[in-house]
């Protein structure tokens, strides 16, 4: 007799069930950008570098400070970041606010039980070190890691919050400009006609104005602070980006998609912001990285010729203007100089990552 045939699918057809069973799910177009990103070991590990530095430099008061992290006295622990203690809290003599850096109160301190626990660098941007065997600007040693500048300030310190003072300026400066440079190119690319030529005769304007002079001329009449610098650098920052957004809400507003949607009664502005912008924001976050870099060098820059932030702000144009004047003193400019390369580097490195992961030919 015969044996029954089997009713089971053949081998082959199995094996295509199973791949098609276990087929991974379609990535988003996030997840497949990020995966091209990481391709790009240079980009993804400049990112993370500079993510741990500007970490960092969020909690310089902890990594660098002339005041301890943590004071025990007769069994209680003070925290002089957070409160400004007077000397007699720890058997000093007078009322005004602990000087820790006085070597007879921290040893009279220490005779009656007291420890006081400082930081990784204990020296603020502003703290002047009193205490120098050599003049000032001082070379690097065991006190100042490196050096001193020409008022006997901490280069390191100010090298620390100068970083951050120039990366936050960049971010908030970019921020600012692009959301100003979208809403511009948004409402020139979307509208056109009239409006785009008035927008346009205006940047050509607007963008016509010597910002140099404008920027010595408010100097003399404000009192230089970081908000001043902020307002008159966000007027002109925002010209060079309005034209892409221009360009791509020109090229969109004439899609079947915004036709339709303008058949169904759809508002411009639900329009431009739910189906035009995520369309048009790849120009935007490529450019991003770029802006920034350009931002802390115009910082930077302003900062050496006097225009920038007051000297007792912590910045990287002073460190340098101060090299330059004491040509001697060569820890002032290479410290300096090397933090400022490597920052402006490895954002460019970013932005390359990043214009790669947003090349439609490349997902």
């Amino acid at each position: 007799m015969s044996r029954p045939q089997s009713f089971a699918e053949p081998a082959g057809r199995q094996a295509r069930s199973k791949r098609g069973l276990f087929r991974p799910a379609p990535q988003s177009l996030a997840s497949r950008r990020w995966r091209q990103f990481k391709r790009n070991r240079r980009g993804y590990w400049s990112l993370v570098v500079f993510s741990i530095l500007f970490g960092l430099s969020l909690f310089a008061e902890v990594i660098s400070n002339d005041k301890p992290l943590l004071v025990v006295y007769q069994g209680r622990p003070h925290f002089p970041l957070f409160v400004a203690y007077p000397e007699t809290t720890f058997g000093g003599y007078f009322q005004t606010e602990t000087d820790y850096s006085d070597p007879y109160f921290m040893e009279l301190m220490e005779r009656q039980g007291g420890a006081a626990y400082f930081p990784i660098n204990g020296h603020s941007y502003d703290s002047i070190n009193l205490n120098l065997n050599e003049p000032v600007p001082s070379p690097p040693s065991s006190a100042n890691w490196l050096g001193t500048d020409d008022r006997g300030r901490d280069v390191l310190a100010r090298l620390i919050y100068g970083f951050r003072l120039s990366v936050v300026f960049g971010l908030v400066l970019t921020v600012v400009g692009t959301l100003i440079g979208i809403l511009a190119g948004a409402v020139q690319g979307y509208f056109g006609g009239k409006t785009d030529l008035f927008f346009q005769r205006f940047i050509e304007v607007w963008g016509s104005m010597p910002e140099l002079y404008l920027l010595i001329i408010f100097s003399s009449i404000f009192q230089p602070s970081i908000l001043l610098l902020l307002v008159l650098l966000s007027l002109f920052s925002w010209m060079g980006l309005s034209d892409y957004v221009r360009a791509e809400f020109l090229k969109g507003r004439n899609m079947e998609y915004v036709k339709a949607a303008k058949a169904l009664g759809v508002g411009n502005i639900t329009i431009m912001y739910r189906h035009l912008l995520p369309n048009g924001m790849t120009p935007v976050i490529t450019f991003l990285p770029f802006r920034i870099s350009a931002a802390i060098l115009a910082l930077t820059s302003l900062d050496f010729l006097g225009l920038g932030v007051p000297a007792s702000t912590p910045s990287l144009g002073e460190l340098l203007a101060q090299g330059k004047a004491n040509i001697d003193a060569w820890w002032l400019s290479l410290s300096t100089f090397i933090v400022l390369v490597g920052t402006l580097v490895l954002l460019i490195f970013i932005g390359e990552a990043l214009r790669e992961a947003f090349d439609p030919r490349k997902i």
